[in-house]
């Protein structure tokens, strides 16, 4: 605004004067002006200040043009571009400035005719070479470049009516920098025909622009994938392919060694970020997993640790080689490197990227060898292998040895872009083959090369076209574009290996074609795994654990049938048969069912398959359910129904004994064996049991191997396990607790219908507490194999051996030691007396009583005897005292009986009456009333209460 205002404030008659002299009222003018733009500083300040103008001289030149920007008088500000008409050479330089002082920064050029003109026309090429930056390609692509446009330019066959050259600057693979330099060569003379940049981040800024100029864009360095988009870079070309075509060697190279799980780390950048997600989808398909995909800006240290932190094996790094440098520094500190992992890297860095030294980085070259050592690269073939002479008439050896000679003795390993050279070179050539292709076409609608301005989409179109199906050998090799104008190559595969690449293959993308040539070299034995390796090992119980209590549960059954043989043979003995033997063959049964349990209780995936492991699980089941329910059932029926009859009040007992009927003893163990049975049923419809497998923390092994050991353990299990236990727990446990409520009540109760309800009773106990506290015990240990096993299979064990034991081996001992094997009829037949074994019982039961009686009649009758002489000296104390008459008149008084109360000799009740039994009872007992002489009885009435105990209590 401030040019524009200066420029109208000046008056004509003074435009080709240096100064003026205002007059008073443009003074005046210029004050108001200045007042009503007083937010612009600069346009006051170009009011109060006079216009200096350049020397106009400088605005025209001979046999040449002068662009003036922007249009106007020469002020400040002013900037002229010179170019000469073809055949002549500019001599000084072809921009100039005006400076605030009026005076241009430059000597006015001239234009000299060249000697060398043939009469060509020429075209102009913009080129940004990136000298410096993050990938100083150009310091190797220009000169090669500048060799093909000689080439070119020497050529009688190509355009032989033009000549190119090379307008170029240094962009510093810096899309700000390029933004300025884009301006230049847009807006400065000569006309540019086609535009050609090198970085990534500078083809996509000059890419997006150039189709608002109708320019065709020929890059030679440039790898993003973004690139590849025809609607967003609709003039796009490029020599050097995409950076996606690493993306199916790196999937082929990972299915090759067996990796489904890789991770990624890279620079965030868009050439990057879009090769990484054509990986991410590549790597779907072919179905493996990019598990970690880090990303850093500057900084590159967080990004390793979380690299580290998740256990990344196969990691596949993008990002540029000043970046690489610190990567593998922290790389190096975290020691993410050796046999256990493999990195992917770029090709296109310099060979000895990891030997320069860096200040941004704190690790010596010996640390950064160290650290890269092993890792693939995989690179676009840049040189063609093959001794073949291409379109230039030179073979890629050739052409290396003339690069190498004008760079002056360089060492390639320093050159950045040496690699990438070839492709500036076949670009050169790629161009020119295009424009001469559009020669005939462009003159047979009238038109002319030179005629190409930035309005002229005709012309655009027919190099677009031409370019489009380009096919030739190169240096590079064969060179040909695809839809989206990005190169189609081979691709080479490198390993550094002794601190220098090796070529291990290559890989043919278009034919799906891996040629290896099996010199890869690992640290390890192999290449390394994808992850750490899980074994996953399954925890078994230990067979000598097994075999042993397997051995004591076959005894056990063996004992069974021992039990149940006996009860069954010797079933008419009355003493066997007084003991309810039905229910004893039941309890005998349960037992064995019990004790088989303990065999599928052992058998895990070390015996059978997994697919037979439910049905293990349902015969540990049924067979401990059934098997408890049958040998605890029937001993908790026999102490139920001695509760019932036999301890009630005494006037009920007789009558309750006559009620006792073997139908009910069978048909209570039925009811609690329907209760197991429909339970276990309606468990097993519901909620089938099924394998389930518990996994524990992964272990390392001694060894120092890549792996580690995921337990596994086998559980029959059920959607709501806890549910069903928690029912059937608390169903067994009140019949334990009830079991051993009841043995305790009629622990003194005799009866001869159930002789052995003590022995069940104890049965009771010991079967209660061991199940009540193995149950818990179980539960809690079920992680642990052998100490659950160990628990609950002896808790069966001794359950079942203490329960026969003490139910059938005292019966064996009074069957064996008296010789009561025969049945009653037998023995009746032999002996000649009707007297059974519970008479014999009886007697010997009564006989105990009649010595506990005898026992208790001796301490009366001494205590009865004390008493009396107690009595005694009394009475002749008070006769004493008395007077005479009252001593003679008790004297003649008849003393009282001093003979005891025959009822008062009566036994305790529950006890026989001695008397009516005297044939048992021994002449001490049966004659005990002549203790008591008629001489020696007295009254009653004599004693005092205080000194006579009952005799009975």
């Amino acid at each position: 605004m401030s040019v524009f205002i200066a420029r109208s404030a000046v008056p004509k008659r003074f435009a080709s004067e240096k100064m003026f002299v205002p007059s008073p009222f443009f003074f005046f003018f210029c004050i108001y002006l200045s007042i009503t733009v007083s937010l612009s500083p600069s346009v006051s300040r170009s009011f109060w200040f006079p216009v200096l103008l350049c020397p106009r001289v400088w605005t025209s030149l001979e046999n040449g043009r002068v662009t003036v920007k922007p249009p106007g008088p020469p002020v400040e500000g002013t900037v002229l571009h010179y170019s000469c008409h073809a055949g002549f050479i500019l001599e000084g330089r072809n921009i100039s400035h005006c400076t605030k002082l009026g005076k241009w920064d430059a000597p006015k050029p001239t234009c000299l005719y060249d000697r060398n003109y043939t009469g060509k026309k020429k075209l102009y090429i913009g080129a940004l070479f990136p000298m410096s930056g993050g990938w100083p390609g150009g310091q190797a692509c220009m000169p090669s470049a500048q060799m093909a446009l000689d080439l070119v330019n020497n050529r009688s066959d190509i355009l032989p009516d033009y000549e190119l050259e090379l307008i170029h600057y240094d962009s510093m693979c810096d899309p700000g920098e390029a933004t300025k330099l884009l301006y230049d060569l847009l807006y400065t003379e000569p006309i540019k025909i086609v535009l050609m940049p090198g970085c990534s981040g500078v083809s996509t800024l000059v890419a997006e622009a150039a189709r608002m100029w109708n320019l065709i864009v020929l890059s030679y360095g440039s790898s993003s994938p973004a690139l590849s988009n025809r609607q967003r870079f609709p003039t796009f070309f490029r020599t050097h392919p995409s950076a996606t075509l690493h993306n199916p060697t790196r999937v082929q190279l990972f299915q090759k060694w067996k990796w489904t799980r890789i991770a990624t780390i890279q620079q965030t950048t868009e050439v990057f970020t879009s090769t990484l997600d054509d990986l991410e989808q590549r790597t779907k398909e072919a179905g493996i997993e990019i598990s970690v995909r880090q990303s850093f800006l500057t900084d590159p240290a967080v990004a390793v640790k979380n690299l580290k932190r998740q256990d990344a094996r196969i990691i596949v790094g993008l990002f540029y080689e000043t970046e690489a440098r610190k990567v593998f520094c922290e790389v190096f500190k975290e020691k993410l490197y050796g046999k256990k992992y493999v990195w992917f890297l770029i090709g296109w860095y310099a060979d000895n990227w990891f030997k320069i030294k860096d200040p941004a980085i704190n690790c010596t070259v010996e640390n950064m060898t160290e650290a890269v050592e092993g890792h693939v690269t995989t690179e676009i073939v840049m040189l063609n292998p093959e001794t073949v002479r291409g379109v230039s008439n030179m073979t890629s050896q050739e052409f290396i040895a003339a690069l190498m000679s004008r760079l002056g003795g360089m060492n390639p390993e320093e050159t950045g872009g040496f690699q990438e050279a070839p492709l500036a070179y076949d670009a050169v050539w790629a161009l020119a083959l295009a424009l001469n292709k559009t020669v005939a076409p462009l003159k047979a609608k009238g038109r002319r090369l030179e005629d190409f301005n930035y309005n002229n989409h005709d012309i655009t179109s027919e190099i677009y076209r031409a370019l489009n199906t380009s096919s030739f050998e190169g240096v590079s090799g064969q060179v040909v574009f695809d839809a989206q104008g990005s190169r189609m190559a081979m691709t080479l595969i490198e390993q550094l290996q002794g601190g220098s690449y090796k070529k291990i293959g290559y890989y043919d993308s278009s034919q799906k074609n891996l040629s290896w040539f099996g010199n890869d070299v690992w640290i390890g034995a192999g290449p390394p795994a994808d992850r750490t390796v899980v074994i996953e090992e399954y925890r078994f119980l230990s067979q000598k654990l097994f075999a042993a209590v397997s051995v004591f549960a076959g005894l056990g059954i063996l004992l069974g049938i021992v039990c149940l043989t006996f009860n069954i043979y010797n079933g008419n003995v009355r003493y066997i048969q007084n003991s309810q033997p039905y229910l004893n063959n039941m309890t005998a049964v349960g037992c064995m069912m019990a004790l088989a349990a303990v065999f599928p209780l052992g058998i895990d995936g070390h015996h059978v398959h997994r697919s037979q492991f439910p049905v293990v699980c349902q015969f540990r089941l049924w067979l401990l359910g059934l098997g408890f329910s049958l040998a605890y059932g029937s001993m908790f029926t026999k102490i139920w129904w001695v509760h019932t009859l036999f301890t009630k009040k005494e006037e009920k007992k007789e009558k309750k004994k006559q009620h006792l009927e073997p139908w009910k003893l069978y048909a209570t163990v039925g009811v609690l064996l329907a209760i197991d049975f429909l339970s276990l049923m309606i468990w097993q419809i519901v909620d089938p049991l099924h394998i389930t497998v518990e996994k524990f923390t992964k272990e390392a092994p001694k060894e120092d191997l890549d792996v580690l050991i995921q337990p596994l353990l086998e559980h029959c299990n059920s959607e709501k396990m806890n549910t069903w236990l928690g029912v059937v727990y608390g169903y067994k446990g009140l019949l334990l607790l009830l079991g051993i409520f009841l043995a305790y009540e009629t622990k003194s109760v005799s009866t001869e219908k159930i002789n052995d309800h003590r022995a069940v009773g104890m049965a009771i106990y010991n079967v209660a507490v061991l199940c009540l506290i193995t149950a818990p015990v179980t539960m809690i240990l079920s992680s642990q194999q052998d100490a659950s096993f160990a628990f609950a299979s002896l808790a069966i064990v001794f359950s079942a051996y203490i329960t026969l034991v003490v139910l059938f081996v005292p019966k064996m001992r009074r069957l064996i030691t008296r010789g009561e094997w025969q049945s009653e009829q037998q023995d009746t037949l032999k002996t000649g007396s009707s007297t059974n074994n519970n008479d014999e019982e009886k007697s010997r039961q009564l006989e105990r009583e009649n010595r506990e009686l005898q026992k208790i009649i001796q301490e009366k009758e001494e205590r009865v005897s004390a008493l009396r002489n107690q009595l005694a000296e009394r009475q002749a104390l008070r006769n004493r005292r008395r007077p005479s008459t009252g001593q003679n008149q008790n004297h003649n008084a008849p003393l009282p009986s001093s003979q005891p109360d025959p009822k008062s000799l009566l036994p305790p009740p529950g006890y026989p009456n001695p008397t009516t039994d005297n044939h048992s009872l021994p002449p001490s007992f049966s004659n005990s009333s002549n203790l008591y002489p008629a001489d020696s009885k007295m009254s009653r009435n004599h004693c005092h209460n205080s000194q006579i105990p009952l005799l009975y209590k």
